[in-house]
């Protein structure tokens, strides 16, 4: 089991990584659309989609994404792929012991030697946004993964960029079919259960119509050009 010591699609983040810990502003996060979870802290993510339905879920996923990359990505990495200043969040297991040392660094933050490494976010950001981050964080997927399927996804992004103009013997349901297949096959590194991989989101919105298309290429190239 992997065990934290206690020392242990937004570029513009990555110029400010070699940025201590403690040197963040803390950003706003809007949770209005997630349910409440009340004011006492828990101790287990709520926004799972086995606890709390596939569109909460996915919800959670979309409104970490933001907090994150706002908050954390300067630390932790973008796509949560640290780069050694921090502890690399993917494989912070998605269960209850993993949750406990979320909440408890969320909310206290880290100081070592009087240093500041992570400021408090627990009373500056809440709840819902501290479990939308986390379902984020624990939904990345294995980039090697991704890595071995990139050919293979490469080659559908560019299929789609053609279908935008004409889609004339495009068969939008072997598509969507394909890519669930490699969605399945791409792993988390926290054991969630579900990966929020490239594949992921491009079969999510695969519909046949161009702006379906249009879209799923544009997700498959930008998390191919973030993978190299």
């Amino acid at each position: 089991m992997f065990r934290l010591t206690l020392t242990a699609l937004p570029l513009a983040f990555a110029t400010t990584m070699v940025l201590a810990h403690g040197d963040v502003t803390p950003q706003p996060v809007d949770t209005t659309v997630l349910p409440d979870v009340g004011d006492e802290w828990l101790t287990e993510n709520p926004y799972r989609a086995e606890t709390a339905g596939q569109d909460v879920w996915q919800a959670a996923v979309e409104i970490g994404a933001s907090g994150y990359n706002q908050n954390c990505a300067r630390c932790h990495g973008l796509e949560v792929i640290s780069g050694g200043l921090a502890p690399d969040l993917r494989f912070l297991e998605a269960e209850e012991y993993g949750d406990e040392w979320y909440v408890e660094r969320f909310t206290v933050g880290y100081t070592q030697n009087g240093v500041t490494k992570m400021p408090a976010f627990g009373d500056l950001l809440g709840q819902k946004a501290a479990w939308a981050i986390r379902t984020y964080i624990e939904t990345r997927p294995d980039q090697d993964m991704v890595d071995e399927r990139a050919d293979e996804l490469r080659a559908m992004r560019d299929q789609f960029l053609a279908y935008v103009d004409d889609s004339t013997g495009a068969d939008p349901d072997a598509i969507k079919a394909r890519l669930t297949v490699l969605a399945g096959e791409i792993d988390t590194l926290s054991g969630a259960a579900v990966a929020d991989s490239i594949a992921f989101r491009a079969s999510n919105v695969v519909d046949g119509t161009a702006n379906g298309y249009k879209k799923a290429a544009e997700m498959l190239t930008i998390g191919l050009s973030a993978a190299n």
